[in-house]
């Protein structure tokens, strides 16, 4: 079959692969109708994740039809057609039963990143086989381990375009609020304009928040947030953020301080951030109100380093963080995109054919032609 690779040297290319197979009683093969470029993939690509191997099958989020399924699959049937879940979770050991499905034990099929993270994370589509990852869905066909917990029903009336952002992306924003606690009447600050900042704010408005601003170095995503979301933008190049903030906030601060800027491919490529990936994070501490709570979302390769500790400590900030939502939300939000109460189509600002993978993914590196997200079609 035909995937999409990562090459080496920030470059990828569509190569042929063999095609996946049941290896398990709980898993399927999924023929891909839809899948989209992720900020998660710009550390691979910019050379910063040592433990990636060339010809490594890109793809973290994906959507697409059941062609197969394992004989202890009990959900699914073939033909149905399914939204994947980003974390691979077996949905029995101890993490998984606290509904904690991205710090499965088991949902990996590698060596992890325990040296460096402490303890192993469950696995997901489109990383490093040694970083406990899967085979991703840029391709014809992917295999779905542990299906019955990680795969969804679509329903009938929503797109393609706007389920394929239940994979990850809105399961992310959304746990962004919930982890921020975001409460009626609160003030919620984003940093971050892109498809997991921007849906990190809609998931505040509906929540019930007075007042959401955003922040970003590019007007075009800026207005995007504010047309879709109803939001306030604010364009760190032209302001001081932190006075902007205090005083749309009754001069206290932020209640809830989202980091949704993600990590780039290369420092220089977004300004928000540095070689740490901890400008907008340092920001967002010093902004937020005492007593109020901080929330890092998306993948974070490394360290960050000149950490405020003292402002945290002083303040009494909580901070709390995650990669990837797991799939437990998935079917609310799913729901909620039947009843046009979530709608995420217009994130999907390129479309292409897998073949201009390469291409799809130098407008998403570079941000240009006012890219937020490349959906490809196989």
């Amino acid at each position: 079959m035909r995937a999409l690779c990562w090459a080496g040297a920030d470059a990828v290319e569509v190569r042929r692969v063999p095609d996946p197979e049941l290896r398990n009683a709980q898993d399927m093969i999924v023929r891909v109708r839809r899948s989209t470029t992720c900020g998660a993939d710009l550390p691979l690509l910019g050379g910063r994740v040592p433990e990636a191997s060339a010809g490594e099958v890109l793809g973290r989020e994906f959507l697409g039809e059941v062609v197969e399924v394992g004989p202890e699959v009990r959900r699914h049937r073939v033909a149905d057609r399914v939204v994947v879940g980003a974390a691979v979770a077996c949905g029995a050991c101890w993490f998984c039963r606290q509904g904690l499905l991205a710090c499965c034990d088991n949902g990996t099929s590698g060596v992890t990143a325990e040296p460096e993270w402490g303890q192993p994370s469950a696995g997901g589509f489109g990383r490093p086989a040694r970083l406990g990852g899967f085979a991703g869905g840029h391709a014809e066909f992917v295999r779905v381990p542990y299906a019955d917990v990680g795969a969804f029903a679509v329903p009938e009336s929503v797109s393609d375009d706007r389920a394929v952002f239940a994979a990850d992306a809105a399961p992310a924003g959304w746990y962004g609020a919930e982890l921020g606690e975001v409460a009626p009447g609160d003030v919620v600050a984003v940093w971050g304009a892109g498809a997991v900042g921007q849906l990190t704010a809609g998931a505040a408005v509906a929540r019930g928040a007075d007042r959401v601003i955003v922040v970003d170095d590019r007007d075009d995503r800026l207005r995007m947030v504010a047309r879709h979301a109803g939001v306030e933008a604010l364009n760190h190049r032209y302001v001081d953020v932190l006075a902007e903030l205090r005083e749309r906030s009754g001069g206290r601060g932020p209640d809830v301080c989202v980091d949704a800027s993600g990590m780039p491919a290369e420092p220089s490529r977004w300004p928000l951030t540095e070689a740490d990936g901890g400008a907008a994070l340092r920001e967002a501490v010093h902004a937020c109100r005492k007593g109020g709570v901080v929330v890092v979302l998306d993948a974070r390769p490394g360290v960050v380093d000149r950490f405020p500790l003292g402002a945290l400590t002083d303040k009494g900030l909580a901070v709390r963080a995650a990669r990837r939502r797991g799939a437990t939300a998935i079917p609310e939000l799913l729901a909620r995109m039947a009843r046009d109460e979530l709608v995420t189509e217009h994130l999907a600002t390129h479309r292409m054919p897998l073949e201009r993978g390469a291409d799809g993914y130098a407008l998403f590196r570079d941000r240009a032609d006012g890219c937020v997200r490349v959906v490809f079609t196989p």
